[in-house]
């Protein structure tokens, strides 16, 4: 390990945790869109001169994930300047879904390039076919306005015409606007940060603590793997639907624990299908890394060296490495939540009473906007759930679970910016699966609509509940609807005025039977 004492690289830790936060904390504040400002789904993240993972706020587990994971890619492509940024969101360059937007930008000390601060946030629009840019489609073109890595400010300069193409793409040009030169503002207040921090510490002794923040995360992960069980374990789940039709679609998993790390290999997985479910590899990287960072200890540093010990491999063509061009839309919400869901299953069969039993597994995604020419307006959120109890408690009822962690739209919010009213809100009581301890409650929210629109839904467990672990129940599964009437669990339809989308979303596995 490199050479600093046990409170110098806790003090470090920390400050560079902080840098991502205050990122957070600025863009939050000086976005438009309520997806950004209300339900906080971005990320933020600082890298090494490299573009390994140094500290990341606790922010959404997806979005972190894959830009780790993409980061070497996108800075070995570009020579860089002080005061450049990237922007991208293309799936198969470092990107997840298209709404996810992502901006890079280097950070610079004398000349010398030290790091890099990026931030990843979720665009209610970013121009496809349908309004909340989730669309139920075969093709990535229609899922909006893909954006290869590209920058976007170049020595400082601001690419004007490429920031009123994204926003005139979108159907809320004054959102589109005002969260990109927020995500432009929240790198420059990490860059300022970070240099202050850099030239307080020196850049050479900044680079001796991040390379000692990584031994101590890979000595941490490591200690994590000791308390396995060695062997091979087998797991596996499916997928619905994928909208088009095709129904029952399997993950299949193999994770292999022994002394030199985990391999978790996707072998028997389903091809790509036509419907938008794929995954980017990035994404499956992300869910894998994330159930496993989870049993890791509390205050492990969110940086490269924890993710060392683990090798993933999954087939190029399949639904969990998907090839360009497949529509990803879904992949990075539904499947991902899947992904997550196979891999506890088979670290259950290592540590059984470390690992949870399955929260809902679904993000429960609605998108809905403006069906008239010249009307813009268009939205999406995603829904929480029961969460999966534990050896130890009860699932929590009502909330965001695993590869999302956003907040909900507040109702007034909600009923300010958009033709609509939330007629029903509240807990989905007893939907959580019973035993020893009882999963975590859904939740059930509906929508009423005042204008003429249309409506997106992605969502998963809406035919198959979520299992329990060592003997507990089943959580129940989810229900859409619209007017009462019971809807596939994907499917794009007309709303008129008046009409009510509820849903009712699953509830979580129970651990342990009933005494």
């Amino acid at each position: 390990m490199n050479h600093l004492d046990a409170v110098e690289l806790s003090l470090f830790a920390q400050r560079v945790n902080a840098i991502c936060e205050e990122m957070g904390a600025q863009l939050k504040h000086s976005a438009f869109s309520p997806n950004i400002r209300d339900r906080l789904d971005y990320s933020c993240a600082v890298f090494d001169a490299a573009g390994g993972l140094t500290a990341q706020a606790a922010h959404i587990p997806v979005h972190l994930g894959s830009m780790a994971y993409a980061m070497k890619y996108i800075v070995s492509a570009f020579e860089w300047f002080p005061g450049d940024q990237v922007i991208l969101n293309d799936p198969y360059l470092g990107g997840t879904h298209l709404p996810d937007v992502t901006l890079v930008a280097p950070v610079f000390v004398d000349a010398v390039l030290c790091g890099f601060v990026a931030n990843r946030a979720h665009y209610a629009d970013i121009g496809s076919v349908s309004p909340g840019s989730m669309p139920l489609t075969t093709s990535l073109e229609d899922e909006g306005m893909l954006l290869s890595p590209q920058k976007l400010v170049d020595k400082g300069e601001l690419n004007q015409s490429l920031i009123d193409a994204i926003a005139d793409q979108t159907r809320s040009r004054q959102d589109a606007l005002g969260d990109i030169n927020a995500q432009v503002g929240c790198n420059r207040r990490g860059i300022d940060r970070l240099q202050a921090l850099l030239q307080k510490m020196t850049p050479a002794r900044y680079q001796q603590a991040v390379a000692a923040l990584n031994d101590y995360a890979e000595t941490l992960a490591y200690g994590m793997i000791s308390r396995l069980k060695k062997g091979t374990y087998a797991a596996q789940d499916v997928m619905e639907d994928d909208g088009q039709g095709l129904r029952d679609i399997p993950i299949k998993l193999t994770l292999t624990i022994d002394q030199a790390g985990v391999r978790a290999d996707f072998s028997g997985t389903a091809d790509q299908v036509a419907g938008n479910i794929n995954c980017p590899f990035s994404v499956t990287v992300a869910a894998v890394w994330y159930v496993l960072r989870c049993l890791m200890p509390a205050g492990t540093p969110a940086c490269a060296g924890c993710f060392r010990p683990i090798s993933i491999d999954a087939p190029e063509g399949s639904l969990v490495n998907a090839r360009y061009p497949a529509a990803v839309a879904a992949g990075n919400v539904e499947t991902s939540s899947r992904i997550v869901d196979v891999v506890l299953l088979a670290l259950s069969r290592a540590a059984s009473e470390l690992i949870p039993a399955l929260s809902q597994g679904t993000m429960n995604n609605i998108a809905f906007g403006a069906s008239e020419a010249g009307e813009q307006w268009g939205y999406y959120e995603t829904i929480g759930g029961g969460m999966g109890a534990s050896y130890g408690n009860h699932g929590l009822d009502a909330v965001q679970s695993h590869m999302t962690n956003t907040r909900n739209t507040p109702i007034e919010v909600l009923e300010m910016r958009y033709p609509l009213r939330i007629s029903r809100y509240g807990i989905r009581r007893e939907s959580g699966g019973r035993g020893r301890n009882r999963g975590g409650d859904g939740l059930i929210r509906e929508f009423e609509f005042t204008r003429p629109g249309v409506c997106t839904l992605l969502t998963e467990r809406r035919r198959h509940t979520v299992p329990g672990l060592n003997g507990g129940g089943c959580g129940a599964a989810g229900v859409n609807r619209l007017n009462q009437q019971e809807l596939p669990g994907k499917c794009t339809f007309s709303l008129q005025v008046g009409d009510k989308v509820s849903m009712e979303t699953p509830g979580g596995g129970a651990w342990g039977g009933e005494n």
